[in-house]
């Protein structure tokens, strides 16, 4: 198994809490300036604001466009005005502070500077009441750089600090969020030997060591054919190579007082989809290494859990971790296959495997859910690309009836706008349930079409209907939301664009509500 050399937290720059006005000023321990702001006027400190309005007359980029001014007496002798553009748009949301402040985190990386004070000045309208927040976590997403490359070239992190001056004790809460965003970029975006299922399974582990949180991996055969056979069945032509043997990760967090919410999630971690027997052509196989965004997300979300330790919740997690690998041994479309819930499932098409990973870890949270306290249970995978069809680059909820009486969606969708990363709201209907309704009888439910879900009709809604009958749901009283994340766990180019973590800090906030 690959050995890992380099913790998943290594790679991480701190934020720091900034009380004082005079930490602009030269000798106070920083060595840059970086304004976020929708406007000239609205930066508080006349130091800043009165050298930012003078230069402005010269040069007219300044509050137009991201921009570093030689600033003799402020820290470092560099100031960086990065203007928020079009704040007054009523149809943009909190992330135009986090696009400014990726543009102003990049000038002063560029510009030699090692310490930066990021300054976001407050401001009256309620959909940038995060600001602050998110423009630091922006600034964290912007200096992330590949395990692979950081591994290959010993890199370390460009910056020491980052200053957050007048953030109200904000650090913590970012710190924590940026450590699991870090770890869930690692091991989305990581190659697929690198980051196989037994490397990410240890990767988990080592980033859990002194948690606090309850850690266990499954990864005798026997065991997994056992309680996880669709899994198994995904990854059967896996079985023949060692290194390519499935894992399922379990992880509990339980916060301190008394429980008063439960919180599950089943992440989809495919670490390579081949498409299986149904294997993808014309070059589609390219960037499938990041099929396991969902487990990764979660593994993070656990990961910032555990250094904040909000009390009072409970969330357990079982990540599924396996190879959709071609062979004489793969499973093929037709199959019927007994789930762990009991469900017979008939394969419609060995490239629709995540939900099958899907289905055996939700079964086995529904056991545990049906006695827990004010029980929820998600999934979180990069399912389908109907979804990055409907919605292009937004997560979508897609919540059964019971989630839907509780507004889970609703809420959840609500903590989204307001952290930068908004979902869309799916509705389940009844043509989703005939839709994988076996026509014959031969099975309970089939796991989906043979097309592309991209040129399906209601592509991403109906493998939430999927996942209640085929895990054993349907027949309970539990609420119950999918999350597709295929078109938000990357940015950038399609393939091979850098990992975002999402939607990571919507859940980490949605858990403490």
């Amino acid at each position: 198994m690959t050995q890992i050399n380099q913790p998943a937290q290594a790679f991480q720059v701190p934020f720091i809490d900034v009380t004082s006005d005079e930490a602009i000023f030269e000798g106070e321990g920083w060595d840059a300036v970086v304004v976020i702001a929708p406007s000239l006027a609205d930066i508080k400190q006349d130091e800043i604001n009165l050298l930012a309005s003078h230069a402005s007359q010269i040069d007219q980029r300044i509050g137009n466009s991201a921009t570093l001014l030689l600033a003799p007496g402020l820290a470092g002798g560099r100031l960086i005005i990065s203007p928020v553009a079009d704040a007054d748009n009523i149809y943009n949301d909190v992330r135009v502070f986090a696009k400014a402040a990726r543009e102003g985190i990049a000038i002063a990386k560029a510009a030699g500077a090692t310490k930066p004070l990021l300054v976001v000045p407050a401001v009256s309208d309620t959909r940038y009441q995060h600001a602050q927040q998110v423009a630091a976590l922006a600034c964290g997403q912007e200096l992330w750089q590949p395990l692979e490359a950081r591994e290959a070239k010993s890199l370390t992190p460009s910056l020491a600090a980052i200053g957050l001056l007048n953030s109200e004790s904000h650090s913590q809460l970012i710190n924590a969020a940026e450590s699991g965003r870090v770890l869930a970029r690692d091991l989305c975006g990581t190659e697929p030997e690198r980051m196989s299922a037994m490397g990410f399974a240890q990767y988990c582990v080592d980033a859990f060591t002194d948690s606090g949180l309850a850690v266990s991996v499954i990864d005798q055969v026997e065991q997994l054919r056992t309680d996880y056979p669709l899994l198994s069945a995904v990854g059967r032509s896996s079985f023949g190579v060692e290194r390519h043997h499935p894992r399922v990760v379990k992880l509990e967090y339980i916060g301190e007082g008394t429980i008063t919410k439960t919180l599950f999630f089943a992440g989809k971690g495919v670490v390579y989809d081949t498409g299986g027997a149904d294997i993808k052509v014309a070059g589609s196989m390219a960037g499938m290494s990041r099929d396991k965004g969902g487990a990764a997300a979660v593994a993070g979300l656990m990961k910032a859990l555990s250094i904040l330790k909000p009390k009072g919740i409970k969330v357990v997690a079982e990540l599924g971790l396996v190879r959709n690998s071609i062979g004489s041994d793969a499973f093929v479309t037709d199959e019927i296959i007994r789930s762990h819930s009991g469900a017979r499932v008939r394969i419609g098409n060995t490239d629709a495997e995540g939900r099958l990973v899907l289905a055996d870890l939700l079964s086995h949270l529904r056991i545990q859910a049906l006695q827990a306290i004010n029980p929820q249970v998600f999934s979180v995978a990069t399912l389908t690309g109907h979804v990055v069809r409907a919605y292009g680059g937004y997560s979508a909820l897609v919540e059964n009836s019971v989630a839907k009486q509780q507004g889970v969606a609703a809420l959840l969708a609500d903590v989204g706008e307001q952290w930068g990363e908004p979902f869309e709201v799916s509705r389940l209907r009844p043509e989703d349930f005939d839709k994988v309704a076996d026509k014959n009888g031969a099975a309970d439910v089939v796991s989906s079409n043979n097309a592309p879900s991209s040129i399906t009709a209601r592509g991403h809604q109906y493998p939430a209907a999927f996942l209640l009958k085929a895990s054993g749901l349907l027949q309970t009283p539990l609420a119950f939301t999918h999350i597709d994340i295929a078109g938000s766990a990357v940015e950038g180019d399609p393939l091979y664009g850098k990992p975002t973590a999402n939607p990571l800090v919507a859940l980490l906030q949605f858990a403490s509500c």
